[in-house]
């Protein structure tokens, strides 16, 4: 039987964090009601019922619970139409479909949020070998860097808009940088200066770990598509696999198109047994994001107390799942992620090695003991080993788990610490 001495200093402090956090605990408790009502009433408006779970198997023609999960998300989000599909096999694949869908050669691809993640580098041709990517296919890019304080530099927005540029992209989350998320307010700000230079232009967001952390998407305030991951957010820890683009009507048929191919599209793609867990997660996610983040607050406020640097505070504005730690050096980073793993209701007793990943440059150590391979709408802790050596920790799908995990991880790298 496992057992785990908390010693009485960090209990104590446990203690002062519950109390400190509780008034901001009951903002994202309102939060979770308002994305729950609007989750309702799309499931209500699209009337579902036990029939759409069904699924196709072959080429999945008529499959009418899939379109109704299409409807949902669109409603919800606030577009005019919506692709989920579990043939997405990650986020940066939804991505990477959107792009190849929207862009075509010489046509120029823009980030305003500086240089996206590492996966995405690869998608564009940046990093890797290059075949395939948006590069080999005469595709151009250019990013605006951000200013010192991890702002986007809007005043640069007019110099980098040429006529090739086609669809400019904003980075919704940090990915693997230590500047803040951007919240909605700023994703709006930015949309309205882009909106004034090239008005016609496509404004895309990466909307991976955001959705149902404010309670306004990026279509809502202009933007043209969004993309994401089912097994983040919007999967509610129950989808198994897949994700989504949602937007603009054109957009989402040309996407199609490059899922799948002109011609058929959005039209073919069976669901097969995917369909029930990917309406329940869906109807879950707003809860279920809410947990993820009281986890976060708690997480931020006992840490930051422990004299580590935490991204954002405890008491800041989110705009996704993401909390950030820097270690300072690799030793502490690395145990804290083997705690995460120890706490884990999957494969605890694995210890996580920093290891070679596709898409990565450095060695990544990856704490992830999830019911779905990968699922960052689960608990899990990750980042890749360079300085200021930080650790990525993400999602929970029990506020309740989160600090249990949070907490032995804490005991774990003091009683390193002090010995």
């Amino acid at each position: 039987m496992m057992t785990d001495e908390i010693s009485p200093q960090l209990q104590s402090l446990v203690t002062q964090v519950d109390q400190q956090i509780q008034p901001r605990l009951a903002q994202i408790s309102a939060q979770v009601l308002t994305n729950q009502r609007k989750v309702l009433t799309a499931f209500r408006d699209q009337k579902v019922a036990a029939e759409s779970f069904n699924g196709t198997t072959g080429y999945g023609y008529d499959d009418a619970g899939r379109d109704q999960l299409d409807a949902i998300y669109a409603q919800a989000f606030g577009g005019e139409a919506a692709l989920v599909r579990p043939q997405f096999v990650s986020g940066t694949h939804a991505i990477g479909t959107a792009f190849f869908g929207m862009l075509r050669p010489g046509d120029q691809l823009l980030y305003l949020t500086g240089m996206p993640y590492d996966t995405l580098q690869e998608v564009i041709g940046l990093a890797g070998n290059g075949i395939g990517s948006l590069k080999d296919f005469g595709v151009t890019f250019d990013q605006i860097p951000l200013t010192a304080a991890g702002k986007v530099a809007l005043s640069e927005i007019p110099a980098h808009i040429t006529p090739q540029t086609k669809v400019v992209a904003i980075q919704r989350s940090r990915g693997y940088s230590n500047r803040d998320s951007f919240t909605i307010a700023e994703i709006a700000t930015m949309i309205k200066a882009v909106r004034r230079v090239a008005p016609d232009v496509t404004i895309f967001v990466d909307n991976c770990y955001g959705e149902f952390s404010e309670t306004k998407e990026p279509l809502e305030v202009g933007a043209d598509l969004i993309a994401g991951s089912l097994i983040k957010n919007p999967g509610g820890g129950l989808a198994r696999t897949g994700g989504y683009v949602a937007g603009n009507q054109d957009l989402v048929e040309k996407i199609g198109y490059a899922l799948t191919v002109p011609g058929i599209g959005s039209e073919e793609a069976p669901t097969l047994n995917s369909l029930g867990n990917m309406f329940q997660g869906f109807f879950l996610a707003p809860h279920v994001v809410g947990e993820a983040l009281k986890g976060a607050v708690f997480t931020a406020a006992l840490l930051e107390r422990l004299g580590l640097d935490v991204r954002p505070k405890w008491n800041a504005p989110r705009t996704d799942l993401i909390q950030t730690v820097n270690f300072g050096e690799a030793n502490a980073m690395t145990k804290f992620a083997e705690e995460i793993q120890r706490f884990s209701p999957v494969d605890a007793f694995v210890t996580p090695i920093p290891s070679d990943m596709a898409g990565y440059e450095d060695k990544i150590i990856m704490a992830a003991g999830t019911f779905v391979q990968g699922a960052s709408v689960e608990l899990s802790a990750d980042g890749p080993l360079r300085p200021p050596y930080t650790l990525y920790l993400q999602g929970g799908l029990t506020y309740e788990h989160v600090k249990l995990a949070i907490t032995a991880a804490a005991n774990a790298v003091m009683g390193e610490r002090d010995s």
